[in-house]
Formats: structure tokens, C-alpha cells, sequence
């Protein structure tokens, strides 16, 4: 079984800044993952997620990006994207993933895969409404989720439309 931790990183009292939290909870309402998938609402934590993190099979982030395009756009992220993304900081909290990774590579317990799946954010006012492109995105990146978990194992690939097998 695949080890996977789908972590929502973000501040839910700033608007779109939220929206990674926002997809784990829509992840937790709408979908019966099996038990090797775990979800976490991490918020703004950092550091304190060392010991959760370290030696996942995989990693994936959920998070507000700072990307090029309109408002409510997904992104996925991997590798070396991750770490420029890093660089263009959206909000403190990333800081604290930036460390957290560098700190599991440094002690050899970095997850074997770390992708981020993050939306471009339209407002980062006080508020803990998503905004509509927000939440447009969050639900693309729901379905996006879901799509990686199919490809790394750890869920059944979903049928096509009109497959009845």
C-alpha cells in the first residue's frame, strides 16, 4: 500500500489564502478514501509537521499559489517547480513547508513524492469565504487530487463515462 498524506496548508481567516484547506475538507465531505490515504488541515503550520510528513511514500500539498493566469487556476507542481514556487512566496506558511522539505532531505526522511496541487487566488481580504474563482478552483483541484491518487496507486483509476465494468 501506498503511503500518502494529502496536507491543506493555509490561513481560512484570509480569504482564497484558505483554499488549501478547503480542498481537504472538501476531500474529507465528498469522498471515502481508503485508510493508507491520510488528509490533514495543516493551516499555517510549518516545522511542527515534521514527524507527519517524513517518510511518506508521497506528499501532496494543497495550497493558494502565487502563478501566472487568472484567478482560480490550477496548478500542479513537482520537483523542481515546487522549489520555485517556494522562492515566489504567497503567504508566511510556505516558508514553513520550504523549511520542513529541506529539513527531511538534510535527515533522509523526505517523502519519495511531493507534488502540490495549488489554485491561483483571487482574494487574500479578511474572510473566510472562498471566492467564487477560488472556489471554481477548489473544485479542480478536488478532481485533480483525486487523479493523482489514481496515478500513484493509492485509489481505483475512476471509469470512464458510459463504462459499466
Amino acid at each position: 500500500m501506498v503511503n500518502v498524506l494529502v496536507l491543506g496548508l493555509g490561513n481560512v481567516l484570509l480569504s482564497d489564502e484558505g483554499v488549501g484547506v478547503r480542498i481537504v475538507e472538501a476531500l474529507q465531505a465528498g469522498h471515502d478514501l481508503p485508510e493508507h490515504v491520510e488528509l490533514l488541515d495543516g493551516g499555517t503550520s510549518g516545522m511542527e509537521l515534521l514527524d507527519t510528513v517524513a517518510e511518506r511514500d508521497c506528499l501532496i500539498v494543497a495550497d493558494a499559489v502565487n502563478a501566472r493566469g487568472p484567478a482560480g487556476r490550477v496548478v500542479r507542481l513537482v520537483d523542481d517547480e515546487i522549489r520555485q514556487m517556494l522562492e515566489t512566496r504567497l503567504s508566511p506558511h510556505q516558508l514553513g513547508l520550504s523549511d520542513m522539505l529541506a529539513a527531511l532531505r538534510l535527515i533522509g526522511k523526505s517523502p519519495r513524492r511531493v507534488v502540490v496541487v495549488g489554485v491561483v487566488p483571487e482574494s487574500l481580504e479578511l474572510g473566510m469565504e472562498l471566492s467564487p474563482a477560488a472556489r471554481k478552483g477548489r473544485d479542480e483541484a478536488v478532481a485533480m487530487i483525486l487523479e493523482e491518487l489514481a496515478r500513484i496507486g493509492a485509489l481505483a483509476p475512476r471509469p470512464a463515462p458510459g463504462d459499466l465494468t
